[in-house]
């Protein structure tokens, strides 16, 4: 045998056996999500391998109602859903579940939708509302800039649970005796352009608010810290990737592509999306301390204290560790 051949062999046979190896085992985790532009994130971790060059493989769900989201979580179908950040203060009080934010996110980006002929507010008093489910979050939003402009729940007008912003453009779109709704990008965007009137930007009128948060249960967390910090860094990675004005128009693509969206409707939602969204997707507390007000106002409830509903050392933990 030539010693060109031995060497072909020799490398051919290592090849093999590099080949025959298992790969790097993977840990997989199944998240939940609501369709819309603060997934952006996401989107960048998964195209851009940042979970994966961490070790992690996840599988996105899209959320119908936040119903299915809340208890996908508490049974362990999820192992972290990003979504309002009362939907789990919902799970500790309605449920006892032991949910706890781990990262933040937007300020929701949401506005208030009406149907054409409602020329003010007040226009509102004898119609039908919808909302995702009636006592969380967006809900909640909507009950105070009701409420702010004289119009009490049930008194004055009429709640019906429609689901997830996706279900309530399409509604607002195709039934007119439901009159308003909240909104948030692309969804506010297509709705506008179909239509319907824009009263306006909730936190102009309600104040600081903190919408999309991740959230995990907390006995999880605990036994997988490891894989949450993972998590968590591969997010935060995302943030400064989407954010990041050299990546603006390969993110507008991304999110059109993964959204189904017009170029211009994507492009539309990320300078929406870059106004709301602080830096490294940090918690706003005034704007959480504003969720847990209005969950008192309009459940007639009192909560916990802030910091109660919250644990950042996961999050403190991704933040230094990258």
């Amino acid at each position: 045998m030539t010693r060109v051949r031995s060497l072909t062999l020799a490398a051919a046979t290592a090849a093999l056996i590099a080949g025959s190896a298992p790969a790097v085992a993977q840990t997989r985790l199944t998240i939940m999500v609501f369709a819309g532009m603060q997934n952006l994130p996401l989107f960048a971790a998964q195209s851009q391998g940042l979970f994966a060059k961490r070790g992690l493989e996840v599988d996105m769900k899209i959320a119908p109602n936040s119903d299915e989201l809340r208890n996908g979580l508490a049974q362990g179908r999820f192992q972290v859903v990003h979504a309002a950040s009362d939907n789990s203060v919902a799970m500790v009080e309605m449920a006892g579940a032991d949910a706890k934010i781990v990262v933040g996110g937007d300020n929701g980006m949401n506005r208030l939708f009406v149907q054409p002929d409602i020329a003010r507010l007040e226009d509102l008093r004898g119609r039908t509302v919808a909302v995702d489910a009636p006592n969380t979050a967006y809900a909640f939003q909507l009950y105070e800039i009701l409420r702010l402009a004289g119009l009490e729940r049930e008194k004055d007008y009429k709640v019906q649970v429609v689901g997830a912003t996706m279900k309530r453009v399409d509604a607002l779109m195709a039934d007119k005796t439901l009159a308003a709704t909240m909104l948030n990008p692309p969804f506010s965007l297509r709705a506008a352009k179909g239509g319907l009137k824009d009263m306006g930007e909730a936190t102009a009128k309600i104040g600081p608010y903190q919408a999309s948060a991740g959230f995990v249960l907390a006995k999880w967390a605990r036994e997988n810290s490891d894989t949450l910090v993972k998590y968590l860094s591969a997010y935060v990675e995302g943030v400064r990737w989407s954010s990041d004005p050299k990546n603006k128009a390969a993110a507008i693509k991304l999110v059109a592509d993964k959204l189904k969206l017009p170029e211009e409707v994507a492009a539309a939602g990320y300078d929406l999306l870059m106004t709301g969204m602080p830096k490294d997707a940090a918690l706003d507390m005034k704007g959480f301390e504003n969720v847990l007000a209005l969950r008192t106002r309009h459940t007639g409830k009192p909560t916990r204290p802030a910091a109660d509903y919250v644990d950042l050392s996961y999050y403190q933990k991704a933040i230094a560790g990258m």
